[in-house]
Order: C-alpha cells, then sequence, then structure tokens
C-alpha cells in the first residue's frame, strides 16, 4: 500500500461519512460515492436523531461495544464541528408487576455496560440521563464538510455498478449493501428494508425523551422533542421486500393511541408532517457487520447497520480505520468545514418528510 493510500467509500450517509473523515485526517486520499443526489437521504436522514446510551444493548455484542466507544469519541467532535445536542435523557415508567421486572433486567443490563441510569424510588422508573438529541442531517453534513477540509472528495449522484478503484474499499452503502457486496464476489450477507414510520405534531415536547417498557418483541413507539420544539412520535417496524418510502395509512393509529398514553398532550392531535425511514437490517439476523470481506481483500463491510449507526458512527469509522491497517496513524487536528446547517432552510424532520413524500408520490 501507497504512503498515502487511496480510499473508496461507497455511501455517503452518516457511517460512510464519519468514515471518509476518519481516513482523510489519518492522511489517505478518499473519494466517496453517493448514489443519491444529496447525502444522507436514507436512514441516516429520516431516524429519531437520538443519540443513545447504549444502556438496554446487549453486553458483548459489536453493536454495544461500538455504541459505548462512540460514547467517548463523540462529544469533542460534536463540539469542534458545531453539531447541536441536547442531554435530555429519557423515562422509561412502569404500568405493573410485569414492569418493574423489565426494568430491573434494564437497569442490570446498564450496569455491565458502564452507564448510568437511576430507578426512581416512588414510581420505579428508570431515567437514563445520558440520552440526548440531535440533527442528524447537521450531523451528517459537519462531517461531510470536515471531511472536504482534510482533503476527501465527495461526489454524489454516483450509482456504483461494478467494483472500484483503490487500495481500500468501504462498503459503507446502506441498504444497497447486500449489492455492493455481491460485485465484490461476496454473497456473505444481505440486508432489506425496515421500514420505520413517524409522525410530527406541533405540540409541546416532553421534558425528556419518553421510552415504553420493551417486550420481547419490540422495544415499541418512543416520544420525544426536535431541537426546534416539536413532538416527534415513532416509529413503527415493518419488514419490507422492496424500498417504499410511503406512510401506511394505519400507521397513525398504530403509533397515536399508544403515544397519547406516554404524553398526554398528544391527545386530541393530528400529525402536522409524517416521514418513514428505511433501516438496512440484516438477513438471518446479520447486525453489525464490520470487517474485511473474505471474497477480496481490498473491500471493508461497514454494513447492516441498524437503527443505532447515528450513535455508534465516529467508532464504527474508527474500527473501519484500524481494519484497513491505519489505525497507528496519527490524525490530524479536527479541522470544522463550515457551518453544519449551511444549505438547510428546513428541519431536519421537514426535509425528511417532504422528501420522502416526493418518492412516494414518484411510485405511486
Amino acid at each position: 500500500m501507497s504512503a498515502e493510500p487511496e480510499v473508496t467509500i461507497v455511501g455517503g450517509g452518516v457511517v460512510g461519512l464519519a468514515c471518509a473523515l476518519a481516513f482523510a485526517r489519518r492522511g489517505a486520499a478518499v473519494t466517496l460515492l453517493e448514489a443519491q443526489d444529496r447525502l444522507a437521504l436514507a436512514a441516516s436522514g429520516t431516524n429519531s436523531g437520538i443519540l443513545h446510551t447504549g444502556f438496554d444493548s446487549k453486553p458483548g455484542e459489536l453493536e454495544t461495544e461500538l455504541i459505548l466507544r462512540a460514547a467517548l469519541l463523540r462529544p469533542p467532535v460534536l463540539a469542534a464541528l458545531g453539531v447541536p445536542f441536547a442531554r435530555v435523557g429519557a423515562l422509561l415508567t412502569p404500568h405493573g408487576e410485569a414492569d418493574g421486572a423489565v426494568i430491573a433486567g434494564l437497569a442490570a443490563n446498564a450496569a455491565a455496560n458502564g452507564v448510568e441510569v437511576h430507578v426512581r424510588a416512588g414510581d420505579g422508573a428508570l431515567e437514563v440521563p445520558g440520552e440526548g438529541i440531535t440533527d442528524p442531517v447537521a450531523f451528517a453534513g459537519a462531517l461531510a464538510a470536515a471531511a472536504v477540509r482534510h482533503g476527501a472528495a465527495i461526489r454524489t449522484g454516483v450509482r456504483v455498478g461494478e467494483p472500484v478503484a483503490g487500495d481500500m474499499v468501504v462498503n459503507a452503502a446502506g441498504l444497497g449493501a447486500g449489492r455492493v457486496a455481491r460485485l465484490y464476489g461476496d454473497a456473505s450477507f444481505d440486508v432489506f428494508p425496515r421500514k420505520g414510520e413517524f409522525f410530527v405534531f406541533d405540540v409541546a415536547p416532553p421534558e425528556q425523551i419518553l421510552l415504553p417498557v420493551p417486550t420481547a418483541r419490540t422495544k415499541g413507539v418512543l416520544v420525544f422533542g426536535t431541537l426546534d420544539g416539536r413532538t416527534i412520535a415513532g416509529p413503527t417496524a415493518v419488514d419490507l421486500d422492496e424500498e417504499d418510502w410511503s406512510v401506511r395509512p394505519e400507521a397513525r393509529d398504530e403509533i397515536l393511541a399508544k403515544a397519547a398514553a406516554m404524553h398526554p398532550p398528544l391527545a386530541g392531535a393530528e400529525p402536522a408532517f409524517a416521514y418513514a425511514g428505511l433501516r438496512p437490517a440484516g438477513c438471518d439476523g446479520a447486525n453489525y457487520v464490520v470487517r474485511r470481506s473474505d471474497a477480496d481483500p481490498r473491500l471493508i463491510h461497514a454494513a447492516a447497520i441498524r437503527s443505532t449507526g447515528l450513535t455508534a458512527s465516529l467508532a464504527i469509522a474508527e474500527r473501519v480505520v484500524a481494519l484497513a491497517g491505519l489505525g497507528d496513524r496519527p490524525e490530524d487536528e479536527l479541522r470544522p468545514g463550515g457551518d453544519p446547517a449551511a444549505g438547510s432552510a428546513s428541519p431536519w424532520w421537514r426535509r425528511s418528510a417532504e422528501h420522502r413524500a416526493a418518492l412516494a408520490g414518484e411510485r405511486a
């Protein structure tokens, strides 16, 4: 490998952009290719904007390791790049004896992960002070601008249809990661779209992120505020065979009653906006496929990254750089590339809602 290795990154979501910045800061010649005409239009721009602590993540799994590592990496990066963040905390309130047992288990899980939580003496609710909210589009934009400032080239509107050049190729293609892997003869995993639908309300938000007590099947519907003072409720979880960015008519009823029970001001409220995000779920239980490809030693996967990708992105990038053999290279001092909110006249959730409505209309 040359002194200035050439690295091509496929995918312009938050994980690909974090990788671009990490490689560029270590002196690599970085080119990032994104199929859409703008960055972070898929899962990275259509999520909840919540940065998680990992209190409920299964100890010992790679996803958990990277969430916890990112919690250490993220604060100085957010500060240096001017990315907004509000550490509002989260709250899980039990509604019966069975819920109390689940919360006790979550508290023990958090302790195993080294995450601060508190069980309130009065109602047995679980408080997670470290949970917070950000603007995921601003986060992605700040990573992109900083990567360019450090010498990376970003090209949008480029759909990869054959193996690309580079000493190293990073597969951070989100929903297209399985297809990109197969271009290199790697059929070791695939992904499918898991739709999460959200509703935005012009209702004063709760002070904390309100989390339901999870069941064995689902984590359930959340209620949380945005940085601009709206309230969002969601998501659903609908497994799909192909991409479909529409919001189903029945999704409102699936979400609203549960959300109103958690945050009474939502009772009778009508959504101002709705949007759907598609998370790249791994087939056959694949999750956080962050490794070198056995089929082509140049290819490194950062694939099948679920909804925690925004949270773990910086640690995923650190892991990918290490897999490329550049982990010991000194990093240039982080230099921001401009205002992370530049070029966005609308809040991130409205950008998501309007873009996805346009896509759904095209498919109708």
